[in-house]
């Protein structure tokens, strides 16, 4: 079974800056950070970037803190 890392390209999921920021509800700016510091990985396709749908997963898990 493929993981997420080595799935075929026809099977990963791309997303535009604005639907990770919509996804998680923060500012396009702050999507442009992460990538621009390597804290997401993303593809530059022209002017623009697109993110792995299982990158934003990834991020969100290694960023989740328990509250209390």
């Amino acid at each position: 079974m493929p993981t997420p890392s080595n799935r075929p390209l026809g099977e990963v999921r791309f997303l535009t800056v604005a639907e990770v920021a919509a996804a998680m509800r923060v500012s396009k700016m702050t999507v442009y950070r992460l990538v621009h510091s390597g804290e997401m990985p993303a593809v530059r396709v022209g002017r623009s970037f697109r993110v792995p749908e299982q990158a934003v997963h990834a991020y969100l898990q290694e960023s989740f803190v328990e509250a209390g």
